[in-house]
């Protein structure tokens, strides 16, 4: 329940959010549809990648998309090496410069989820907080253990509400969240994870119906360390998790 004491300096009644959308993206209607009922505005950016002028083009959008926002936002998508891709474009010295001062100069948050989430652990803004080179003992994310994707509702809880993008929640709380992925499991040194736990940096855990973190499937539906579900970055402005949050509303999951 220790909560962030980060408040923007610059107080804006509609936050801009910033969503690209990649080859492999699948889930930027969604997320820009969650983000609206939330009462942001939206700006989603098609990456075209099929000519060099194209990718030139995109990548002076995607700064200028970034310098125009409060919040950028990596949605999901399929095949699972879209994270991959993701990753790739954003270390382009002009939009990692970009990144790095929505964070450090402007107040601003970044969220990744599902394959959002992969670009965030593989850039190192989760959970290190800036863009750096990855090595081999660092958090990642991998295959699932069952060795195929896995597509369902899974509980998760709170377990830290450091992050800004907690503080509507407690500690404990129970969420279902629709997950779909095939390489969703988080794998970290144990000293490294309990790191984590003392920054407050775990922030949500696969649980049972009772709240208890949950080690086997089908709760744990990847095969996480310490049922790891999501993370952030150490001040909690980056936020990296699994779940689909973003879908959810009238007759979602109703068949």
């Amino acid at each position: 329940e220790t909560r962030s004491a980060a408040r923007p300096k610059l107080q804006i009644a509609k936050p801009r959010v910033f969503i690209p959308s990649f080859p492999g993206t699948n889930c930027e209607l969604d997320s820009e549809k969650a983000f609206r009922r939330a009462g942001a505005e939206t700006d989603v950016f098609v990456f075209r990648n099929l000519t060099a002028k194209g990718i030139e083009e995109s990548v002076e959008a995607l700064v200028k998309g970034i310098n125009a926002a409060q919040i950028v936002m990596l949605p999901g998508g399929f095949p699972d090496g879209s994270g991959k891709f993701i990753a790739t474009a954003l270390r382009n010295p002009r939009i990692m410069e970009a990144i790095m001062n929505l964070l450090n100069q402007r107040d601003g948050l970044m969220l990744g989820i599902c394959n959002g989430f992969q670009a965030l652990i593989k850039l190192g803004l989760v959970p290190y907080g800036e863009i750096r080179t990855i090595r081999e003992d660092d958090p990642t994310l991998t295959f699932n253990t069952i060795g195929r994707h896995q597509s369902m509702l899974v509980r998760t809880r709170v377990a830290s509400n450091m992050s800004p993008w907690l503080q509507k929640t407690h500690a404990g709380d129970i969420h279902t969240v629709a997950i779909s992925h095939g390489e969703g499991r988080f794998v970290c040194r144990e000293a490294q994870l309990k790191q984590l736990v003392a920054n407050g940096q775990i922030v949500t855990q696969y649980c049972t119906i009772d709240g208890v973190p949950a080690v086997k499937m089908p709760e744990n539906p990847n095969g996480s360390y310490w049922a790891v579900e999501g993370i952030c970055s150490p001040d909690g402005r980056v936020l990296g998790k699994m779940g689909h949050s973003e879908r959810i509303g009238a007759n979602v999951a109703r068949n």
